[in-house]
C-alpha cells in the first residue's frame, strides 16, 4: 500500500465504543479523512445513524456493503467482542487480501491464532487500546506479525497515536500490558471509590469527597508527568517520618496494598491469555489449528 494514511480507506469490524473512540480521533486529528472510514456492524440501525451523524463516517450493516468495504479498505480493524471472533471470521476470509494491514483490537488473540483462523499470511498488528482512548488520553500497546513493513508500522502507530500514547512491546508482553494499562482505569477508579467513601464516612459532603478525590488524581498524574520524577521518589517527598501521610502509607501496607495492585494486574493478564485461548479452535473452513 503506497496511499497516505489521510487517503486510506479503513473499515472497522465492529461499531463499539473503541471503534468508535479510534474513528474519533482519527477525524477530529484529520488523520483519516471521515469519508474513507467505515463501521460495520450486523443490526443496531441507531448506533450505526448515530455515527454516521456524528462524525461523517460511512456505516452500514448491508451484508453486501460491508462486503464492498471490506474488500476496498486499505486498513481493516477487527473491534468485535471474542466471542463473536468465530462468526466474523469465517465471514472475514473470503474478503480479506495480503495487500491489506489487519489491525486487532481483540483482548488475548494472538497473531499467530488469526492467521490460522483467517488462513492468511497478511500483515497483522496486535493491540491493546484502554478505555481512556475515548478521550484521546488512551495507552495503546502494539505488537508486529513479521509481515509488516516501516509504512504499515508508521500506519498503526498515527492511528493510535490519535486517541492517546503507543507503547511498541513484543508479543508475549501484552498480556501483562494489557494487566497494567487494558484494565488500569478500572484499578483507578475502584481506588478513586474507596477514598470518595472514606471522605464522605468521615464527615465530607459527597460532592467535595468527589472533587477533592479527582483532584488529587490529577495532581498527582501530572506531577510525575511534569517533574518526570519516579513516582515512589515523589511519595518520599510527601512522607514526612512519622506524619499523617506516613501513617497512611503504613495502613495501606498492612492490607498489603502493594501486592494487592500486582495480583490485579498478574490476575488481567492472565484472563487476557485465557480468553485467546478460548476463541475457535477451527478455522473458518473447519480445519483443526
Amino acid at each position: 500500500m503506497s496511499t497516505m494514511l489521510s487517503q486510506a480507506k479503513i473499515a472497522f469490524v465492529g461499531a463499539g465504543s473503541m471503534a468508535e473512540a479510534i474513528a474519533r480521533g482519527l477525524i477530529q486529528t484529520e488523520v483519516a479523512n471521515p469519508k474513507h472510514v467505515y463501521m460495520m456492524n450486523r443490526s443496531n440501525q441507531d448506533r450505526l445513524a448515530y455515527l454516521r451523524s456524528e462524525y461523517g463516517l460511512e456505516a452500514t450493516s448491508d451484508p453486501e456493503t460491508k462486503n464492498v468495504f471490506i474488500r476496498e479498505a486499505d486498513v481493516v480493524v477487527l473491534c468485535m467482542k471474542p466471542k463473536d471472533v468465530e462468526t466474523a471470521f469465517a465471514e472475514l476470509a473470503p474478503l480479506l487480501n495480503e495487500g491489506q494491514l489487519l489491525i486487532s483490537v481483540i483482548a488475548g488473540l494472538s497473531i499467530e491464532k488469526i492467521e490460522k483462523l483467517l488462513q492468511t499470511n497478511m500483515p497483522i498488528v496486535r493491540t491493546m487500546p484502554n478505555t481512556s482512548s475515548t478521550i484521546g488520553l488512551g495507552a495503546t500497546g502494539m505488537s508486529f506479525s513479521a509481515k509488516v513493513n516501516d509504512t504499515f508500522k508508521q500506519f498503526a502507530i498515527q492511528m493510535f497515536e490519535a486517541v492517546g500514547t503507543v507503547t511498541i512491546v513484543d508479543e508475549d508482553k501484552l498480556e501483562i500490558l494489557t494487566g497494567v494499562s487494558g484494565s488500569g482505569p478500572a484499578y483507578v477508579y475502584y481506588f478513586m471509590e474507596a477514598m470518595i467513601k472514606a471522605g464522605i464516612d468521615g464527615g465530607l459532603s459527597e460532592e467535595d469527597a468527589r472533587q477533592l478525590t479527582l483532584q488529587t488524581f490529577l495532581g498527582a498524574a501530572h506531577m510525575v508527568q511534569h517533574t518526570k520524577e519516579d513516582p515512589a521518589e515523589l511519595r518520599r517527598k510527601v512522607t514526612s517520618p512519622n506524619g499523617a501521610t506516613q501513617k497512611s502509607i503504613e495502613a495501606l501496607d498492612r492490607f498489603q496494598f502493594n501486592e494487592a495492585v500486582t495480583q490485579a494486574v498478574f490476575a488481567s493478564a492472565a484472563r487476557a491469555k485465557e480468553m485467546g485461548e478460548q476463541i475457535a479452535t477451527t478455522s473458518p473452513v473447519g480445519k483443526s489449528l
